[in-house]
Formats: C-alpha cells, structure tokens, sequence
C-alpha cells in the first residue's frame, strides 16, 4: 500500500485550493446573510438570450459544433470586437470558442509555456491565473501593483519583474478583485517594454463591457506593436449575464490559436452548442442589455463608494468591474480575520484580499453585483461592526 496522498502528482498535490471557495464554504454555513462576495450578475440573461436557447433546443440543435466553435458565431465576436475595439481577426484561424474565459487563459498558457519559463502574473487577480501557470509548467512571477496607483501596472513594476525566462504576461483589465482599469495612455506606457523583452500578453478582457465615469476601454491588443503578440480572450459570463452559460473565446495570433485548438480538441471537444447559439443572439441584439446593467452596476458602485468612506474605510474609486476594494488597515485585523468576524457577528459576506496574492492583505473585496436593498442593509451592519471593534 503506497503511503497517502501518493497517487496525487506533485504539482497537484502542491496547489492550494482556491480562498475564495474555502471562505464561501465557511459563508454558506451561515443563516440569512448578504453576500457581497460571489462575482457574478444578479440580473438574469436577458430574454432574447433565453428565447434563442429555447428555440434551438426544441429544434434539436443539440448536436456537437466544430471543434473551434459554430462559424457564425466566430463571425459575430468578430464583428464585435471590430465594432467595440477596432480589431480585426479572420474567424476562420484567429478566433476560438471555449468553455468560458477560463478555459482560454489555461489553453493559451498550455499552448505557449515551455517548463520552467516564467509567466509575468498582475497582482492582486483573479485566483486561479498563478495555479493555471504552475500546472502549464511555468513559473508563476508577480508583478505587486498598489493602492497608491490605484493597482495599474506601471513601467518600473513591470521592469523589475522581467528575467531572461520570462515568456508572458496574464494581465486583466478592468481587474478582479480590485475594479482598476488601464486607460489608454497607461497601457501604450508599457507597450515598448513588452515588445522590447519579447513577451506574449495574455489579456483577460472579461469586464470590458463595464467600466464607468466616462472612461472607454482600451484593450492590450490594440496599443501600437501589440496585436502580434497578444491573445484577446473575453466571454459572454459577466457582459451578458451569461455565467451558467460557460461561453468564452480566444482570438489572436493563428499559430497561438492553432495550437489552444488542438490541446481543445482533446481535453472538451467543443463548448456546449446551446450556449454558442445564445451567444450569437447576445452578440446581434443585446447591446441595450448591456448597457442598461451597467448603468445599474454604476449607481451601485457609486453607492457603495460614498458608503465605504462615509463610515470609514479608505476606497479608491474603482473604475471598472463590478467590485470595490476597500482598506480595512484602520481595523487593526488582517483581512481573513475582518471577514470572519464580520460574517459571524453581522452576517455579512466579502472576501479577504489576501485570497487574490500576498499584496491584497489590509483589503477585502466588495461586489456590487446584488440588490440595492440588500447593499444598503449590508452597510449599515459593517458600520455597526466597525463601531462594536474600536
């Protein structure tokens, strides 16, 4: 009998489970509590969206697609992303559907990583982007972005991360857990750089539908010497209310996307027919959708903003996303220990920053993505529970 544990490769066996998901278990244990933790869409898909799904399915288009997805769905990402970014990629070798975002981010470093290489990784992020590098084979190197920069990656950031191994860089703009986004001129500041040190950019555009206060997003590829080198991956989960949908694309250089395709092929086969269906529809008629939950998203936001600093906790304004990422350094306690004892004593769920890398301790995560009711409930009990601690 082999000893425990010892049919678990190493690598896995290594891995830490996910922050998150150990404080939602401890969350979920508890009676009558708002969560302001889970990152997802409170509206539901919209209806146009519904509707085509059920159409097909009562039409028995429930067979497998193409390995790199239905082709008028390829069409239609094409079109958006050149109606809403200005970029260009033939459907036909640039552009790959997957099973959410995810499953793109973990292609693309399968895809290019060779062992040891080292993958450039903007923190504080979305969890699973450091796991995905070390079961490529890479190493994962953070690049530790501050509160003071309002978490944008600047030029000597990212100089003083970069060695002879580093292949790439995951970055993510408007960002998970923080809300930050990257303006134009922010980005073309580092562009010579990642062109200078020969670095593939893996970009996770997935909020790029919600950003506020009048900003545009600029995405990775199309800053000046970029598109060669960047693979665009977005979806439909956030944008669209579409999480349960799992329906993400990658697009980018043919041989990158060649090769994701094949380890695709393998590993999925195809994303589930129905939900590339609704994304056709999301793509042709939903632009009014989108807009109206933003704007939903932005008068949250602003809320919970004013809120966070009227009782005390320092916030800076999150342009992006549907998160704040307030400081709750004045409480004395780590991040962990706020949100437990705030889940204990007033029911209340967010998310400890240190579960998004080292550089999000002193911060927890706010998503605004509920009600306002249940927002405004949920402030006035992190008042009381900031006042019953000092």
């Amino acid at each position: 009998m082999k000893k425990s544990g010892s049919y678990v490769s190493k690598t896995i066996r290594e891995l830490p489970f996910s922050g998150i998901r150990r404080f939602f278990d401890l969350a979920s244990e508890v009676k009558d509590i708002i969560s302001l933790g889970v990152g997802e869409p409170d509206f539901f898909s919209p209806a146009k969206i519904r509707e085509s799904a059920i159409y097909y399915l009562q039409n028995f288009k429930t067979l497998y697609s193409s390995n790199q997805g239905m082709t008028p769905l390829r069409e239609e990402i094409c079109a958006y992303v050149k109606r809403r970014f200005d970029l260009e990629y033939d459907q036909a070798t640039q552009v790959l559907v997957t099973v959410g975002s995810s499953e793109a981010i973990d292609l693309a470093l399968r895809a290019i990583v060779n062992p040891g290489e080292e993958v450039l990784v903007v923190e504080p992020c979305f969890v699973p982007y450091k796991p995905c590098v070390t079961m490529a084979g890479g190493v994962p190197v953070t690049i530790t972005t501050k509160n003071e920069n309002n978490f944008k990656v600047t030029p000597e950031e990212l100089l003083e991360n970069i060695t002879e191994k580093t292949k790439a860089i995951i970055i993510s703009f408007p960002g998970n857990p923080t809300g930050a986004i990257m303006e134009k001129e922010d980005i073309e500041k580092i562009a010579p750089i990642l062109i200078e040190k020969d670095i593939i950019i893996i970009t996770d555009e997935v909020y790029a539908e919600l950003t506020y206060g009048g900003k545009k997003h600029y995405s990775m590829a199309q800053a000046p010497g970029l598109y060669d080198r960047t693979i665009f991956i977005n979806g439909f989960s956030k944008s669209y209310a579409m999480t349960g949908w799992r329906l993400g694309y990658a697009a980018g250089p043919p041989e990158i996307i060649s090769a994701m395709l094949k380890i695709h092929q393998y590993i999925v086969m195809c994303a589930p027919s129905i939900a590339q269906y609704a994304g056709i529809e999301a793509l042709r008629s939903c632009d009014a959708d989108v807009a109206e939950m933003r704007e939903e998203y932005d008068m949250r936001r602003k809320f919970m903003l004013k809120g966070f600093r009227e009782i005390g906790l320092s916030c800076f304004e999150a342009l992006g996303a549907f998160y704040l990422f307030p400081s709750i350094q004045s409480s004395g306690m780590t991040s962990e220990e706020f949100c437990q004892k705030l889940l204990a004593e007033e029911k209340v769920a967010l998310v400890p920053g240190s579960a998004f890398g080292d550089c999000g301790e002193g911060f927890v995560r706010c998503s605004y993505a509920c009600s306002m009711e249940n927002l405004e409930t949920a402030l006035e009990r992190i008042e009381i529970f900031l006042k019953n601690i000092k």
